[in-house]
């Protein structure tokens, strides 16, 4: 049985949203490995004793923009980088609440949660949504 075509129109975004978050990602990664101490100056917050670790997160970072420029050539037969990108981008804000319940990080903090993972629900559910219409019957 045939797979159901995309629409074109939502096939863009998709591809447009991951094409986007790769070069983000690449972008904020880089500069998290870079300049570790920058995010933690901006957000008002103590800096870690360890910033190997937030050159780590940033190398992670960087290293999914890859996933995502990959995914964004073809969003449905890579739906599985897509997939894993949005549970991180939904549990990332989940572990931020968990630190600012616990009073460990200030809610102030959460910008970076803002632009690192919220603003690309959408894309990416978008293209789980398409991979999802066009699988075999």
């Amino acid at each position: 049985m045939a797979t159901a075509a995309p629409p074109s129109t939502a096939l863009r975004v998709a591809k447009a949203t991951l094409a986007v978050a790769a070069v983000y990602n690449v972008l904020f990664g880089a500069w998290a490995v870079l300049f570790p101490a920058s995010a933690f100056d901006l957000a008002g917050i103590e800096q870690p004793i360890y910033p190997e670790l937030w050159q780590c997160i940033g190398m992670i970072v960087g290293v999914y923009g890859i996933g995502y420029a990959i995914a964004a050539r073809d969003p449905i037969r890579h739906w599985p980088i897509v997939l894993v990108g949005l549970l991180g981008k939904i549990l990332g804000p989940i572990g931020f609440l968990g630190a600012v319940v616990s009073g460990r990080v200030p809610i102030e903090a959460g910008l970076i949660i803002v632009t690192n993972d919220l603003v690309w629900w959408p894309g990416f559910a978008l293209a789980l949504w398409l991979a999802w219409r066009a699988r075999p019957a």
